[in-house]
């Protein structure tokens, strides 16, 4: 199935229905596909052909939305770009991808105009938002999808084709474009979808950008069940997405645990939030404790801990009615998939031994863009050449009865004493004293531990919790080479693209 079909089909199941409410605005199903097909005219008109990239680097909203479908429909593969990228990483995922399109903001069109400059592949740039006169190559978007058809244009694509390049966040380097096809994206939204009971009358909010593979896939996920979706710009005012969630009677409500973190910090008491269904989160493993915490604050709704990563969008998932036998697991396969643990040696390793997560399943994406040796890391060919497996590049272990416990990152073990500290497990403390909102543990050099452990920690306001208050709590409940060496409060804590504390700025800053 092509991934464009998601909004067709509901236009045909759901033509006036609200599809999409962002920047003020209601739009129907109907509507969007309309204003979708009409770009992708537009886009095919400017030279946009089968298999060339179009970029989108909008904010969270009706246009972002829109132009992903209309590349799609106009044949073409989609980069969502972060709204936030700075003018050479941008510049750098431009050059990369070879998009000869790019859908931006107005405001940014000295920008383009000097980036065409450079990239010689990039002949077309849109300008989003009203204003005066542009530079040459660079169109207005009213303008050029002015008295286009309504009806999608020819586009001669199939499943195994190009859908999307979705750049990872770049936290070891220049970022890298995770080539994934429309099989790929249908297959991981319709497994997620069925997981999640999604139905039609089921209402999302999105505060995640859409250059992020999980806020991206709420668009894909909603407009695939014919459900609405509610796109926010982001979630720097908790209070006001409450507001919207109680407004628009959401019922499900996805979220990173930093999100979930500060959502704990507030009196939720002061909202109507009994329409949510559903709470989901990935990115990073919630700890236990805000875990118990968020299933009293929303004890209507269903809580999903899963695991995921760019490369295969999800990989494992764990049952809400298993929250209480295992609180700690981000659960089982994805349907329609499997996962297994390895050794260095490529074994396959018994539960409770602790190895390599891999992935195998039709979500398992192609590879890295033009970086074959990125990908020669990361993907392997199992008993046949269709047999695509994803090393994921994380330490997991499982139990007897099949469930995933994530423990750390590989690169991210710290070795003290002689010992692997999984950072994780340092965490999952600090986060059990009262008063800690966010911790993070990073490994620092020192010249008789081999690595010192070095906590960071955010503390809620009036909390008096102190260093000594930390130690004590740690010396309580770790094993001594456990027991952090140092505690530095912080006001907050440094986040990547996705959401993530971001634990190598740390390490820089340490």
């Amino acid at each position: 199935m092509l991934l464009h079909r998601f909004l067709e089909e509901s236009s045909e199941r759901f033509p006036d229905k609200t599809a999409l409410v962002a920047d003020k605005r209601r739009l129907t199903y109907a509507q969007v596909e309309s204003e979708a097909n009409r770009l992708a005219w537009a886009l095919q008109a400017i030279g946009v052909r089968r298999g060339d990239r179009v970029a989108v680097w909008l904010p969270n909203g009706i246009k972002a939305a829109i132009a992903i479908f209309a590349a799609l429909k106009a044949g073409a593969v989609f980069v969502p770009l972060n709204p936030t990228l700075k003018a050479d990483k941008l510049r750098h995922i431009l050059a990369d991808s070879g998009a000869v399109a790019l859908v931006g903001l107005r405001r940014h069109a000295a920008l383009f105009a000097d980036l065409r400059g450079g990239l010689p592949d990039l002949h077309a740039v849109i300008a989003v938002g009203k204003g005066g006169a542009l530079p040459e190559g660079i169109f207005a978007y009213d303008a050029l999808i002015d008295g286009q058809p309504s009806s999608p244009p020819p586009a001669a694509v199939i499943g195994i084709d190009l859908a999307a390049l979705i750049y990872t966040s770049g936290s070891t380097g220049l970022p890298k474009g995770v080539m994934s096809t429309h099989d790929n994206m249908t297959f991981a939204a319709k497994a997620i979808i069925t997981y999640l009971e999604n139905r039609p009358d089921d209402i999302v909010i999105n505060v995640l950008p859409l250059s992020f593979d999980y806020g991206l896939y709420q668009l894909l996920m909603v407009f695939g069940f014919g459900g609405t979706l509610v796109l926010e710009r982001s979630f720097a005012y908790p209070a006001a997405i409450l507001r919207r969630i109680e407004e628009e009677r959401v019922t499900g409500l996805p979220g990173v645990p930093t999100i979930f973190a500060m959502l704990l910090q507030l009196d939720l008491s002061a909202f109507d939030l009994g329409s949510l269904r559903y709470l989901t989160n990935t990115a990073a493993a919630l700890p236990v404790e805000h875990i118990r915490r968020l299933r009293a604050a929303f004890p209507h709704a269903r809580l999903y801990s899963m695991y995921g990563l760019t490369e295969c969008k999800r990989a494992l998932y764990l049952p809400p009615e298993e929250l209480d036998r295992r609180p700690g697991s981000v659960g089982i396969p994805i349907p329609g998939t499997e996962a297994w643990i390895e050794d260095e040696a490529g074994n396959r390793l018994p539960p409770g031994e602790i190895g390599e997560l891999v992935i195998r399943g039709a979500h398992v994406m192609q590879g890295y863009w033009h970086n074959p040796q990125a990908t020669a890391a990361r993907y392997r060919t199992g008993d046949y050449p269709a047999d695509r497996r994803l090393y994921s590049g994380d330490l997991f272990r499982q139990d007897e009865e099949g469930f995933f416990y994530f423990v750390s990152r590989k690169d991210d073990i710290i070795k003290s004493r002689g010992e692997k500290v999984a950072p994780k497990e340092v965490e999952a403390v600090l986060y059990r004293l009262e008063g800690v909102v966010e911790a993070a543990v990073i490994g620092v050099p020192d010249p008789i531990l081999g690595q010192a452990i070095k906590a960071f920690v955010v503390i809620a306001e009036g909390s008096g919790i102190d260093r000594r208050t930390v130690l004590r709590h740690c010396r309580r409940h770790l094993e001594d080479f456990m027991v952090p060496k140092e505690v530095e409060f912080r006001a907050s804590l440094p986040k990547n693209a996705s959401g993530k504390i971001d634990r190598r700025a740390l390490a820089n800053e340490a």
